[in-house]
């Protein structure tokens, strides 16, 4: 079969390179909405997985689905702590922070409009087992003090929280004395002081999840094993990117579906206005069509040319689309976790995989908008179309 060429396809678009570029722009909308969802939810998928060390090992009270509402009281965290096994420090000390988790309310540096913000008490330990989290500013806590170091998108994001001002919370003055950079990860959107002194602030009487590491990942099942079978332990242990990984797909499942769903919606018009375009190029090359036909070109090649034609112009406007949403990898964004309830800083996140969705979704708005008016003029006769010249 005898193919129209490409360059003849390239060139109608460009004669009417004013139509052409309002669809494709009208396309590059709908695909940087779809395309910028898709970073979203990979955004927060990724700065949560990153907030987990696989070699670490969380334990939580059986059936919490997030630290907050989870507790483990002095007498379960000392069983955990004299598990064998567990990894230590340069100095021979434990590698097991025991931590309390709690949401405290602060206002947003410019708004002032108040928001959930995440306070953990930890203690050295802590900071080793999580080696993403760095100090760029100050130094740490010391412990049985109330000092306290903010996580980057804290000290940026609320009132009282940058190096050296002071916060008021559960009845205290709390002293920044750092702020620490966690690697993007959930922990960049935290507040972090001394264990003990949290624990005394806010009335609390037991731990909200311990966090220790194995000298030989391998034990971990051994170690699940034991702890289930004995009867003073209620509480479940995960590998802990495991558990942060969880925490990430209510949020994102619902931001990908709301946002697949936007995206369908506008892509209906998107279309729509693909196929008034190749309708409309259909229609003033009638002369053209019986031309080709004349020339020897079948009814296929015809068919083709104008698919081609629908694709190549959504494909213009789904690289402008993509172009647009990975700008978007320079913004700083905050929502709230469904599973805690607090502010969670994140960057949208462009990865092949969704490169290649949004793409593909592209093309599929152009092969829908032009196959009819393609198949349209394929179906016309070589005589109608050279009389209505």
């Amino acid at each position: 079969m005898k193919a129209i060429p490409l360059s003849y396809i390239a060139r109608n678009l460009w004669v009417r390179r004013v139509t052409t570029l309002l669809t494709a722009g009208g396309m590059a909308l709908v695909v940087y909405v779809f395309a910028t969802v898709l970073m979203m939810s990979e955004g927060i998928r990724a700065t949560l997985v990153a907030t987990g060390q696989p070699d670490n090992v969380i334990a939580l009270r059986k059936g919490a689905g997030a630290e907050i509402n989870s507790g483990i009281d002095r007498t379960q965290a000392a069983i955990l702590e004299s598990l064998p096994g567990l990894a230590t420090d340069a100095d021979g000390h434990p590698l097991i922070t025991k931590e309390p988790v709690v949401l405290n309310n602060l206002p947003k540096r410019g708004s002032g409009k108040p928001s959930n913000v995440t306070v953990r008490g930890t203690r050295l330990s802590g900071l080793l087992m999580r080696p993403q989290v760095r100090m760029v500013e100050g130094r740490m806590f010391r412990p049985g003090t109330s000092e306290i170091i903010t996580g980057h998108a804290v000290a940026t994001g609320f009132q009282g929280a940058r190096l050296g001002e002071t916060l008021h919370f559960a009845g205290r003055d709390w002293r920044v004395v750092g702020v620490f950079d966690a690697g993007r990860s959930g922990f960049d959107s935290e507040i972090w002081g001394d264990a003990e002194q949290m624990l005394q602030a806010f009335r609390r009487g037991a731990f909200s999840s311990v966090v220790f590491r194995l000298a030989d990942p391998l034990q971990f099942e051994t170690i699940k094993a034991q702890i289930e079978a004995d009867p003073r332990m209620t509480v479940e242990l995960k590998p802990e990117i495991q558990f942060y990984a969880e925490q990430s797909e209510a949020l994102a499942k619902f931001i990908s579906i709301l946002g697949t769903a936007l995206s369908i919606i506008f892509s209906i018009g998107a279309i729509v206005g693909a196929m008034i375009t190749m309708f409309a190029a259909v229609a003033s090359r009638t002369g053209e069509i019986g031309t080709l036909r004349a020339l020897g070109f079948r009814r296929s090649a015809v068919l083709l040319a104008f698919l081609l034609e629908s694709l190549l112009l959504s494909l213009v406007g789904g690289l402008i689309g993509l172009a647009a949403a990975s700008l978007m990898q320079t913004v700083n964004v905050s929502t709230t976790n469904f599973q805690t309830f607090s502010e969670l800083a994140f960057q949208f996140k462009l990865t092949p995989a969704i490169m290649g969705q949004t793409m593909a979704f592209a093309l599929f708005m152009g092969f829908a908008g032009g196959f009819i008016p393609a198949w349209g003029a394929a179906r016309m006769k070589i005589v109608d179309c050279l009389r209505a010249v």
